[in-house]
């Protein structure tokens, strides 16, 4: 009974975070301008850190198992924040690439183009990653994995300062903190 409970309580919010995924403006052509002013840069050494499989078996070997529980639990809800912010930056970089697709130069167009499609897959990949935190805090035990965010996250960097550079060479766009 406990775990038909369980199933149903995951389901629903499964149900609600693919209903925020797929209701969050940003999928439409936005005219409000350049929000690239907003975007928050993520440590993406840290991020890996806290991502990495190795660390949590070294925490797991060297502490009891209610301090492991707690510890990566702290990691978790720290992940999540990463996780938050990287998709809030691909959400600031969906409505700059797309004000960038009605450019005249064709190079700045496919790169919005290209901008837009890594946010968008980033951005799912994060609702997703997400859903997978929130579970693994019930069982801090389980084994996780954030790598599409994190190589999706670089991608994406990669695309913004190349539309950065199109648009305007004297000011990069920066999404990772050095």
């Amino acid at each position: 009974m406990t775990l038909a409970i369980i199933l149903v309580l995951a389901a629903v919010f499964a149900l609600i975070l693919i209903l925020r995924v797929a209701l969050l403006p940003g999928t439409k052509l936005s005219r409000n301008g350049h929000r690239a002013g907003q975007i928050q840069p993520l440590d993406v050494k840290a991020f890996r850190n806290l991502a990495d499989r190795s660390e949590a078996e070294y925490l797991r070997l060297r502490l009891t198992a209610s301090e492991f529980r707690q510890v990566q639990r702290a990691r978790l809800r720290a992940l999540a924040a990463y996780v938050h912010v990287a998709s809030r930056n691909a959400d600031m970089l969906i409505h700059a690439g797309q004000t960038a697709l009605t450019s005249s130069d064709p190079h700045t167009a496919a790169a919005a183009r290209e901008l837009v499609d890594s946010a968008l897959l980033l951005r799912r990949n994060a609702t997703v990653a997400l859903l997978r935190i929130y579970l693994a805090l019930a069982w801090p035990s389980a084994g996780l994995a954030v790598t599409p965010i994190l190589e999706g996250y670089q991608r994406l960097s990669g695309s913004a300062m190349l539309l950065g550079r199109l648009q305007d060479p004297g000011s990069p766009v920066r999404i990772s903190a050095q």
